[in-house]
């Protein structure tokens, strides 16, 4: 198994200061990288540089820069090339698609937060002490910074990554070779239907409640959006200290509701993982889910537009996305690895429209939270019909939901 460990820095004064330089300096490192590709190719009869090209100039500017970049380790500014790089394949794959392009854009300071080491023990190295809240972890340039540890790291340490998330630095662990746990059997399955008024529905009929952490902290991220938006647009430097106090307060908040959207998602997958030895769920497209309507022109007028539920639809995504499926299910996959339980995704399509009994597919047998069925008039909650369709779909017998 693969898992990754995210501990939180205790640096000291002057760690903290290098360890914002080291950022400061890789940031310059993959602008001016970017730069170069630009140029080449609008200069130098649209040649292309790849990672290769920029890598072996690396020698070089250490020597040309020796109190910048010659200070930090040389795998992590390979590291922040192949940053670079990666951006550049996932623009030209996205171009070839018929996507919307993106092209890689240079980097504020404030938008490049982390600096990744390849390897264990190149630039960096991890000291494994076991059971120690005050563990360190040494970063070339910087030194040995101590480590809240709160939990043993097992497995492996294959990368370390450094980030900085407002005023905190984290060390991030990507570890292999990570035992898996297994849980004993429970011998109960279910399936899940994902919703917006409630989390998510099994097919027993327990819910989980949405907590809608956006929507709650939405009055007071408002307000600070507002008071950010009063301050004209500067550069960084020229800011003053109630802007960057404004700043920090929006980043904050943001950072609030992510970890507590993080915290919810953990404890439910953790209960279902517990309880039962087999889960299927929805395999959904979030990203087509949120998407905008697409206007409608009018005929009669043109450059006039009919009304297309643009601005309910905006509603549903905020609550689509405030509820953060996608994270939820990427950590119910982890957990359910570790404790050797099947998840099961399947076809959402018609779920909540078919009925568990008949098997009748109709729009009209669900209205709102209430399910009828027009061949057979079945009732039952609307998400609990779904999320027992989800689970006849992947195959579970379920003898006990009626």
């Amino acid at each position: 198994m693969i898992r990754a460990y995210k501990f939180l820095l205790r640096p000291t004064l002057g760690q903290a200061r290098a360890l914002g330089e080291m950022l400061a300096d890789h940031c310059s490192l993959y602008n001016g990288a970017l730069q170069e590709r630009r140029e080449a190719y609008r200069h130098v009869s649209k040649t292309s540089l790849r990672y290769g090209d920029q890598s072996a100039q690396l020698k070089e500017i250490r020597a040309f820069d020796p109190e910048r970049q010659g200070r930090w380790s040389f795998s992590s500014q390979q590291a922040t090339l192949r940053r670079l790089d990666k951006a550049f394949q996932a623009f030209f794959r996205r171009l070839k698609g018929g996507q919307k392009p993106g092209f890689p854009r240079f980097r504020g300071v404030n938008w490049f937060d982390t600096v990744e080491f390849p390897k264990d023990g190149d630039g960096c190295r991890w000291d494994s002490t076991p059971h120690d809240r005050l563990t360190r972890v040494r970063l070339q340039g910087v030194g040995h910074v101590r480590v809240h540890q709160h939990r043993l790291v097992k497995g492996r340490v294959k990368t370390v990554s450094v980030k900085r998330e407002g005023r905190q630095w984290y060390v991030v662990l990507a570890c292999d070779n990570v035992p898996a746990e297994p849980l004993p059997a429970t011998g109960a399955v279910t399936g899940i239907d994902m919703g917006v008024t409630h989390f998510l529905t099994t097919c027993q009929g327990a819910h989980v409640e949405n907590p809608r952490h956006g929507k709650r902290n939405a009055d007071a991220l408002k307000q600070a959006q507002r008071a950010l938006k009063a301050f004209p647009r500067t550069k960084r430097e020229n800011r003053t200290a109630k802007h960057r106090q404004t700043v920090e307060k929006v980043a904050k908040l943001l950072r609030k509701v992510a970890r507590q959207r993080l915290d919810h998602a953990h404890k439910t997958a953790l209960g279902l993982v517990r309880d039962y030895d087999q889960i299927a769920h929805e395999r959904l497209n979030i990203a087509n889910m949120v998407r905008a309507p697409r206007p409608k022109p009018d005929p009669e007028q043109p450059g006039a537009f009919l009304p297309n539920g643009a601005a309910c639809k905006a509603g549903l995504n905020r609550s689509i996305l405030d509820a953060g499926w996608g994270v939820f299910l990427g950590i119910l996959a982890q957990k359910a690895e570790s404790a050797a339980r099947v998840l099961i995704p399947v076809d959402p399509r018609n779920t909540s429209r078919t009925c568990p009994e008949c098997g009748h597919v109709d729009g009209e047998n669900r209205d709102g939270e209430k399910f009828q069925c027009t061949a057979c008039d079945h009732r039952d909650h609307a998400d609990r019909v779904g999320a027992w369709n989800i689970a006849l779909r992947a195959g579970l017998v379920l003898p006990d939901v009626a």
